[in-house]
């Protein structure tokens, strides 16, 4: 009885460390999970033609969550691509008056006011180089290139009501770095965490009233993601 006790038990312990296979070409992984995007927290100066240039306003951006997806299908055991995509990523855009203590630009107090909402997605393309590996911890690091659509891009009442109107962001073309790893709880599940850098950068565009004016935004977001994966 205890010998039968005794190989059970080490057969138990054989099957929770096993270690799963790697990676081969022809190996297509499928990942979803929640993905964040953090902006720059640097603020953009605000640019309006009437009054000669810059303004003391500046505006920056905020993070978003949201469902990301994205699918690797790989080269060799070390050479992979990967597409990323998510479901749209919504931000507020915050307007900073430093002079709003004395009446500000527009003789309100804006200052730390939600000036818009922007949504926008950011498919990226990357190769990825995972390291040679004898266990579950698989790291890569590799590199991208990004193209960044925004739209529904919208003032909000506030904002309007100081006669700003008509916002349009450019898109953005740019390159990518991330590093991150899969963690094999078998052979075809895996948990995934990354961490990327996007250089993003857009050109905002709008009135107040009929004056144009306009903020050169370097979103420049690191995006953090983790994922279930699952390998066909």
């Amino acid at each position: 009885m205890n010998k039968t006790l005794l190989t059970l038990a080490v057969f138990t312990s054989l099957s929770l460390n096993v270690i799963a296979t790697d990676y081969k070409a022809g190996d297509i992984v499928v990942r979803g999970g929640a993905t964040m995007v953090s902006p720059d927290s640097a603020k953009s100066g605000v640019y309006v033609e009437a009054l000669g240039g810059s303004t003391a306003l500046s505006i920056s951006v905020d993070d978003n969550t949201q469902l990301g997806l994205n699918f690797v299908c790989f080269y060799d055991n070390n050479w992979a691509f990967e597409i990323l995509a998510a479901t749209p990523f919504t931000h507020d855009v915050t307007i900073h008056d430093p002079k709003s203590v004395s009446g500000g630009l527009f003789g309100a107090d804006v200052d730390g006011a939600t000036l818009a909402e922007v949504r926008q997605l950011p498919p990226t393309i990357s190769a990825l180089y995972y390291f040679d590996s004898a266990s579950n911890f698989k790291p890569y690091a590799g590199v991208g290139i990004n193209y960044t659509i925004f739209f529904d891009e919208d003032f909000k009442n506030t904002p309007e009501s100081l006669g700003f109107n008509d916002v349009e962001l450019d898109g953005s073309f740019s390159f990518s770095l991330q590093i991150g790893a899969d963690y094999h709880l078998n052979n075809k599940w895996h948990v995934n965490a990354s961490a990327r850098y996007i250089d993003i950068g857009t050109e905002a565009n709008f009135k107040i009233g009929d004056i144009k004016g306009s903020a050169s935004v370097d979103v420049d977001p690191m995006v953090y993601s983790i994922m279930l994966g699952y390998k066909f």
